[in-house]
């Protein structure tokens, strides 16, 4: 696909109540989870995550950029028991002198996956490497306005709804996009809640 596809954050699983063997569930599962970044060696499992994941097929373009970033800080890859099952893209754009905006073009986990904490995990990476960042302006992504679990999700993490981008898709139907955006302060990850590095 030469033609740029369009960028589908979050897919997530529809919130239900936890109960005790859900979040039991859950949280013997943390100690399976952990989390690198991506590199040359690691970029094709990142294109079939996102092939299993998204209803859209990213360009070569896409990963090669994600794999030689000068920054890793805003890509993160989530694993579970060494299988790539997530992960989170970001997209660093210049401003005026050293300032720049951060996109999320991608946040995704692997069905069998969700609910254990990782899509939570990964955001909250990214939102800690924009809180050590003093040039950073701006975080934002778009949402398809169907995506009520996402925007929901977005918005416990302090995004702000702004303006409807009608026709932003090309592929899927709605085509209308929501605009999801935060600004500084950012929260840090005290060194406790600092996921574990995948080595």
């Amino acid at each position: 696909l030469c033609l740029r596809a369009p960028l589908l954050p979050l897919a997530v699983a529809h919130p239900m109540p936890e109960d005790d063997e859900e979040a039991a569930a859950r949280e013997r599962a943390q100690r399976y989870i952990k989390f690198g970044t991506v590199t040359e060696k690691n970029v094709e499992q990142l294109r079939k995550l996102n092939l299993a994941v998204f209803p859209v097929r990213y360009n070569d373009k896409f990963y090669s950029d994600l794999a030689s970033a000068p920054s890793q800080a805003y890509t993160h890859l989530a694993y579970f028991n060494d299988i790539l099952v997530g992960a989170i893209c970001c997209r660093i754009e210049p401003q005026e002198g050293a300032a720049f905006k951060l996109y999320i073009m991608t946040i995704g986990v692997l069905a069998p996956y969700r609910r254990l904490g990782i899509g939570t995990q990964l955001l909250k990476q990214v939102l800690h490497a924009c809180a050590l960042e003093p040039n950073l302006q701006e975080l934002y992504l778009h949402v398809q306005t169907s995506n009520s679990d996402a925007i929901d999700f977005y918005t416990r993490f302090g995004f702000s709804q702004g303006e409807v981008i009608k026709d932003y898709y090309k592929r899927i139907e709605p085509p209308d996009a929501v605009l999801l955006h935060r600004v500084a302060p950012f929260p840090v990850l005290s060194k406790e809640e600092q996921p574990a590095r995948y080595a």
